[in-house]
């Protein structure tokens, strides 16, 4: 092992953990991504800090919870005295960040990154200063003969994401990042290198090149697929009413086949993900690098696909807060090696670092855990923390909705697979993720777990006092 590794952080977009065989599926067609599983350590039980975009990423790039880096809906911009990862490591690395920044100013070179390649351009108004160029991928697109056909909010002509989805594989941003990766790892053999790959996919829209990948009609569901949740938050159930009654990406969703089509549409994006991990791995073997570097893989949250009768993200459910974390570290294994209990994304970045023999900053607040990977300890006693910080961003569907989404709320998942959802306006939760892993039964109001839910939220209170957060829970 060489004293500074290399750091490949691969950042897919609203990736659940079903997309992998690895974590289960039997069917999906990830070959690349469970190659490399094969050889690394695989989290059983990875979750968010937030499942939503912005504070996601946040949380990926800097270690701290949302509201400590003050990202904390999809319009924040990150300040430059919030140090990302980058930052972090000494000036012998070389820093690239390829992809969606998603944190302001998304063309800018920034946050102590020396090579920067951008790809968004239809969050410009709400992102971006005024007057800054496109990205990268706009320029190389039009160099590709690819006009753009959309108007943005600004006025602007760009390629919106339905554009970019009818195109063929070559010109999908994941390949583009990874054409810049690919030549970063190639030109970099003589000195360590942190690189962020972070792509769009397999964000919606639910439609792409591999559209027809999948069958959805012989698609396998879970129990909760297109059922409402009785018993749960408001939130949840408003939101699962609107989906069932309307239209989504032009899809009438009072039919089950709406449902499966971009279900299964979504898995098949999930392919330009796959191909985009095998290129990584194959330039990183060819260039003899692969014994010396840190490869993680996870996604910033996941996808309802229809689950509890929802869409997108936004929710503590499993399909939207529970991610793949797969991290190859070489020189402490060659093999799969599961790892139990839970992690959060606030506990990746203080492990990369540390895995790097870098020095931690104190106000990171999550759990360097190589000690995990060396076998002398586990997260069977650890507990994840997610955040929903209450402030709305956009028209989520109608005004219910829209009113449900202001209100801020607490998750702790415990290392024994328990989750309590907390808010002081709205239905909590509480579930056995044990003996109910679709989170069917909300056990929150049942006399029986009423011990568990007070020492679960007393974790909560904790932490809120340890990491200066102020949102108002109920009493418990």
């Amino acid at each position: 092992m060489a004293e500074q590794p290399n750091i490949l952080l691969f950042i897919s977009d609203q990736q659940r953990t079903d997309t992998l065989r690895c974590y289960g599926n039997d069917w999906i067609q990830s070959p690349h991504q469970d190659a490399l599983a094969e050889r690394s350590f695989v989290f059983e039980n990875t979750y968010v800090t937030q499942p939503v975009c912005t504070p996601a990423r946040g949380s990926l790039m800097t270690g701290l919870y949302p509201h400590n880096h003050d990202c904390m809906v999809n319009r924040d911009i990150l300040r430059d005295e919030i140090p990302s990862i980058a930052e972090m490591l000494p000036d012998t690395y070389r820093k690239a960040m390829f992809g969606k920044w998603h944190l302001g100013d998304d063309s800018v070179r920034q946050h102590g990154f020396d090579e920067w390649i951008s790809t968004e351009d239809d969050h410009r108004n709400k992102y971006s200063r005024p007057g800054l160029p496109f990205s990268s991928y706009y320029y190389w697109m039009k160099e590709q003969g690819i006009e753009p056909q959309n108007n943005s909010a600004t006025g602007e002509i760009i390629y919106s994401p339905r554009q970019r989805s009818q195109l063929p594989a070559e010109y999908q941003m994941g390949t583009f990042i990874a054409n810049h990766s690919e030549r970063f790892i190639r030109e970099n053999t003589d000195r360590p290198w942190l690189l962020v790959f972070s792509t769009f996919e397999p964000h919606p829209p639910m439609t792409g090149p591999y559209d027809g990948m999948y069958d959805p009609d012989a698609l396998p569901v879970g129990p909760t697929f297109m059922k409402k949740p009785e018993g749960h938050a408001l939130f949840n159930r408003a939101r699962a009413e609107h989906y069932l009654s309307n239209r989504v990406e032009g899809h009438d969703m009072r039919q089950e086949g709406s449902w499966r089509k971009l279900r299964a549409q979504y898995y098949g994006n999930v392919k330009i993900i796959d191909d985009a991990i095998g290129r990584m791995v194959q330039a990183l073997e060819e260039t003899g690098q692969m014994e010396n570097t840190i490869f993680a893989v996870t996604s910033d949250h996941g996808e309802m696909a229809g689950d509890h009768a929802m869409f997108e993200k936004r929710a503590f459910y499993e399909e939207s807060a529970r991610v793949p974390m797969i991290l190859s570290v070489p020189w402490l294994t060659q093999s799969q090696k599961r790892i139990d209990g839970v992690f959060g994304h606030a506990d990746l970045i203080a492990t990369l670092v540390e895995l790097a023999n870098q020095p931690l900053l104190e106000t990171l607040p999550g759990r360097p855990c190589a000690d995990v990977l060396n076998g002398g300890a586990d997260l069977r006693n650890h507990t994840a923390f997610m955040e929903w910080n209450g402030i709305g961003d956009r028209n989520l569907g109608n005004p219910k909705i829209n009113l449900m989404s202001t209100l801020p709320w607490r998750c702790a998942v415990t290392g024994d697979r328990w989750k309590l959802n907390l808010c002081a306006g709205d239905q909590c939760e509480l579930f056995d993720l044990n003996n109910d892993p679709y989170e069917e039964t909300n056990l929150f109001d049942d006399p029986a777990h009423r011990d568990r839910a007070r020492e679960i939220a007393a974790r909560i209170r904790l932490w809120q006092h340890e990491t200066n957060d102020h949102a108002p829970l109920p009493a418990v």
